[in-house]
């Protein structure tokens, strides 16, 4: 990883905006793309000297103020802001990941959903239990629990969500969000290291810095039992376990949909895999 987090990201987001975007007027002799440093610099209100050293990392401590003015020149979103006050160190660091272990009473609540897909995720992404309908729809996945690791190195990923660039944009950026939270948990360092080695792809949409968090999202599923099809997916944060999410998914009622989730809901576990983090 870069010793210098926060250079890095905002180099990499000021290169996605155009002079246009930030209501400066239009030049036809760039030579980069995106915002100059100084131009940063001027809607931010800071010196050009001194928002070379942000991003050079000569200057690591910058104020919730200074970074308040960054986000507005940068057009950055929440999520965005708050991943560059953590890199700035401006956010009290959590000295441990979240719990991996799901409380008996979040099991009992995605056993209740008999007709959604639902399942818990570390902020690596990792599943960590599911309830039935889920362990069937990720059936097809050599290794379900590891999510991040399946989408990019196992070839069914790339069948089963029928829309994968997006979803691998949507992932990257969401586990870019837990670097931030988490920059010293060595697993998540580790499995971040792994992919940038063995997948172009994901180096490509590491790089560009993109944060945000799963939220609200429609996926489309080719799935060798059920056939195609879309769900609409929302994500909880569960309050008692930090770091951990409740992603839920479910089908527009009385459509085609909702008809082929039922057959996947239909397959006992003993049919398919064993609901994830059930016991055995």
């Amino acid at each position: 990883m870069s010793g210098n987090e926060l250079g890095a990201f905002l180099l990499a987001r000021r290169s996605r905006v155009s002079p246009q975007d930030a209501g400066l007027p239009r030049s036809t002799s760039r030579r980069v793309s995106g915002l100059r440093r100084e131009e940063v610099a001027v809607l931010a209100g800071v010196s050009a000297d001194y928002y070379a050293r942000l991003e050079q990392g000569r200057e690591r401590h910058p104020s919730g103020q200074v970074i308040d003015a960054l986000a507005r020149a940068l057009n950055l979103d929440s999520d965005a802001c708050w991943h560059a006050y953590r890199l700035a160190g401006l956010v009290p660091r959590e000295d441990a990941p979240g719990a991996e272990c799901v409380a008996p009473q979040l099991r009992q609540l995605m056993d209740a959903f008999p007709t959604a897909v639902a399942y818990v995720v570390n902020r690596r992404l990792d599943v960590l239990a599911s309830n039935a309908p889920a362990a069937a729809l990720l059936s097809p996945l050599a290794d379900p629990r590891h999510m991040v690791r399946s989408l990019f190195r196992d070839p069914a990923a790339r069948t089963l969500f029928a829309e994968w660039e997006s979803v691998a944009r949507d992932t990257v950026a969401a586990l870019r969000l837990a670097y931030g939270h988490e920059r010293h948990d060595r697993q998540l360092a580790a499995l971040i290291a792994e992919l940038r080695a063995g997948s172009e792809t994901f180096t490509i949409l590491w790089e560009r810095q993109d944060v945000g968090r799963l939220g609200s999202r429609h996926k489309t599923f080719h799935h060798p039992l059920a056939g195609r099809m879309t769900l609409t997916y929302q994500t909880f944060e569960v309050q008692d376990a930090p770091g951990q999410s409740l992603l839920v998914g479910t089908a527009e009622p009385g459509s085609t949909d909702a008809d082929r989730l039922a057959l996947l809901c239909s397959v006992r576990p003993r049919e398919g895999r064993q609901p994830l983090g059930a016991p055995r």
